[in-house]
């Protein structure tokens, strides 16, 4: 690992205090690895969910996205079923290295509310979304109540 490397990811780190709604740990065994919570957008369907990612930076970080997932259970017409997100900016086509992790975050927090249904990861939730939004809804809900749900078991199952 390289001393730049270090000191990018700690510097994405240090400027996380600059994003509303977004938070991040590295792990202490490896900077490659982190932890991630994004909380629902306020005044949206999604307000005061508390959802886990993680954050997984390649070795040529930044000039590769980082691999990002969902720990917690989410129902979302661009997130898969075992939680990888389909978001352009994660693609190494649309990554740009000037993206660190607070945009990375943030740009996962602005999809929870704008998804794109037309490229779905979720076929099921892209449908409701686009036909039976009161569906989707109630079903968003239950994700955020269930995010409040023994929030640390999500860790246990990655392990």
């Amino acid at each position: 690992m390289s001393q730049s490397y270090t000191r990018r990811i700690l510097g994405d780190m240090r400027r996380m205090s600059e994003y509303n709604g977004i938070f991040a740990t590295v792990d202490s065994n490896n900077i490659s690895l982190c932890d991630a919570v994004v909380i629902g957008p306020s005044s949206t369907i999604w307000e005061h969910g508390v959802f886990r990612l993680k954050v997984t930076f390649t070795n040529n970080y930044p000039a590769e996205p980082p691999t990002v997932k969902f720990l917690s259970s989410i129902y979302h017409p661009n997130v898969y079923k075992d939680g990888k997100i389909c978001l352009d900016i994660l693609t190494k086509k649309e990554w740009k290295p000037v993206y660190d992790l607070g945009t990375v975050l943030t740009s996962i927090r602005s999809l929870l509310c704008d998804p794109n249904p037309k490229d779905p990861a979720n076929c099921d939730a892209a449908y409701e979304y686009i036909y039976d939004r009161h569906l989707y809804e109630m079903k968003v809900r239950e994700c955020v109540r269930n995010s409040w749900l023994n929030p640390y078991d999500v860790y246990k199952k990655e392990e």
